[in-house]
């Protein structure tokens, strides 16, 4: 019996190290689209003031405004929480 060894003597078969498409499916062409990162690369490094999280317009302000409103409603609440829990319970 012994001992095996810790590194296997052959190399595994490559799972993605291929180019040929396998037999029987349609080309990959069919599914990729368009290249989009030329347009978005314009758009993120146009030079309009904005920070980067708010260049895809009304969505990007949107949540934007949602995270402040939902972060400064929570702060308002934890502290008024402490408050109420600091006081002195009436007997």
């Amino acid at each position: 019996q012994g001992l095996k060894p810790l590194i296997p003597t052959e190399s595994p078969d490559l799972i993605f190290g291929t180019s040929k498409l396998a037999p029987g499916l349609p080309a990959a062409d069919h599914y990729l689209g368009t290249n989009k990162v030329p347009d978005l690369q314009k758009v993120f490094q146009r030079s309009d003031g904005l920070p980067v999280h708010l260049k895809l317009g009304y969505p990007d302000r949107l949540l934007y405004r949602t995270t402040m409103a939902l972060t400064i409603g929570g702060t308002i609440y934890c502290l008024v929480a402490l408050f109420i829990a600091s006081q002195p319970k009436k007997q």
